[in-house]
């Protein structure tokens, strides 16, 4: 028998080109395509939700950087050795898939729809600004309300000038309203009162005081209030926007940079009245608490309340001002430890604060 021939090895056309995958084979490899497809779906798709939670507290008593939040220079102050700590919520947009499961799922943090905080066009940007004005209105706000709590006098100046309008005139911002239409101007509301019952095209007079000038009167002719992209109103129209700001020889500063929101007003009140007067309000203390706050000291509801419990927790307060209008949803979110105290106006939030301090039991929420 002659030897067998020799085997020749297989071709590529006698395997098949390509790579021998079994079934399984196949099903690993699209498994891995659909995963690294849904990965990156996941972190690289945003959804149309922010997120809401604990955002970070000041002490308005110490210093941030270096600088002292609340400044005062050229009157008087008063030693503190507690803290009054204003408290924030952290807003965050632009999140993806993954990071909204993960934000969900660990608890602390809330999504909500974004059209609820950012309108149609606006930008992260145009809310930091918009946050930012609304901060520095409530400074302002603060400042009076404190010193007016504390019988320092106040004066009305033209916080705005609508552009074009009668009073643009004759009036620049900060100029100081003595009297319009007759009627002394004490208040910001005086000014309204005052054009009751006008007209366009009536003749009122202003008197007023620019700077260190001698005080001026001036006549205007009233204009019709939609002319001016204002909403349309029987009474004359006069374009300035009216503000009572402190009359005082000395200077009051608030030092705090990227953080907004009306709602630091109490807090901010509270650290002027604390520096200007003698005992400390928070006694040694960590008090925090949250609330717009207007000229004459009258405090307003806010938004995001327990999410500032869990960051005034966090911070080690013991105490928590709330707004009146919001006890029902701080008590259903108070952590435990945190004694909550019920606050209407600037004069109730001092009285809690010494009824504390005095052993007495404040309102509670």
């Amino acid at each position: 028998m002659s030897d067998p021939a020799p085997q020749q090895p297989p071709t590529d056309a006698d395997r098949g080109s390509g790579w021998p995958l079994t079934r399984r084979g196949w099903t690993i490899v699209v498994s891995f395509g659909i995963a690294a497809v849904l990965g990156l779906v996941g972190g690289l798709v945003r959804v149309p939700y922010v997120s809401l939670g604990p955002g970070p507290t000041y002490d308005t008593l110490g210093s941030v950087n270096d600088q002292v939040v609340v400044q005062v220079e050229g009157e008087k102050t008063y030693r503190t050795s507690g803290q009054l700590r204003m408290t924030t919520v952290s807003i965050s947009d632009e999140i993806s898939l993954f990071g909204a499961l993960g934000l969900w799922v660990s608890g602390r943090h809330a999504l909500m729809p974004r059209d609820e905080y950012i309108g149609p066009g606006q930008t992260e940007e145009d809310l930091q600004r918009e946050n930012t004005k609304m901060f520095q209105d409530s400074q302002s706000d603060a400042e009076v309300a404190a010193l007016r709590y504390l019988d320092y006098p106040v004066k009305v100046v033209a916080q705005e000038v609508t552009r074009d309008a009668p009073a643009d005139k004759v009036l620049e911002p900060g100029d100081q309203l003595v009297e319009v239409n007759g009627r002394a101007i004490e208040v910001q509301e005086d000014v309204r009162e005052a054009l009751r019952g006008t007209r366009p095209g009536d003749r009122v007079s202003i008197t007023f005081q620019h700077e260190d000038d001698k005080e001026q009167t001036r006549t205007v002719t009233l204009g019709k209030a939609s002319d001016f992209g204002s909403d349309d109103r029987a009474e004359g129209f006069l374009g300035l926007l009216p503000a009572d700001r402190a009359d005082v020889d000395f200077e009051t500063t608030i030092h705090l940079q990227d953080v907004g929101g009306p709602s630091a007003g109490l807090i901010f009140a509270l650290a002027i009245v604390d520096k200007l007067t003698p005992g400390e309000l928070e006694n040694g203390t960590t008090v925090a608490g949250t609330g717009e706050i207007d000229v004459k000291g009258n405090i307003g509801v806010i938004g995001g309340i327990s999410f500032k419990l869990v960051a005034a927790h966090d911070a080690g307060a013991t105490t928590f001002l709330v707004p009146a209008g919001n006890c029902a949803e701080a008590k259903a979110n108070a952590p435990e430890g945190l004694r909550l105290v019920k606050v209407e106006t600037l004069a109730t939030a001092v009285d809690a604060l010494e009824d504390i301090e005095a052993g007495r039991t404040p309102p509670s929420c």
